[in-house]
């Protein structure tokens, strides 16, 4: 089984096929999301107290909160998949 993990700061993973969207926190429909999440007790706080710096949404509706920048959490989950593409090249060239 080989599943892809996502470091979303401070030892905390998800894993990478759940994940729907990486999004900024800033804008008030997100804001909301965050609050309906929390209402509903589908948030999960991995920012350790810090200041969020971006919401990832899975597939099983869970919100995610994050103190790493959306933008560095995108990179991180592109580069998950690169790695597995090129993992995959290396193995069917044996």
């Amino acid at each position: 089984m080989d599943t892809a993990l996502l470091n979303v700061g401070f030892g905390n993973t998800v894993v990478a096929r759940r994940v729907i969207a990486i999004v900024t926190p800033g804008s008030a429909p997100m804001k909301r999301l965050k609050e309906d999440a929390k209402e509903d007790k589908r948030l999960i706080d991995a920012t350790q107290g810090r200041r969020t710096r971006s919401i990832i949404i899975t597939d099983s509706n869970h919100v995610i909160l994050s103190a790493v920048q959306a933008e560095t959490v995108s990179q991180r989950f592109v580069g998950n998949f690169e790695f597995k593409e090129e993992k995959k090249k290396g193995a069917q060239a044996k």
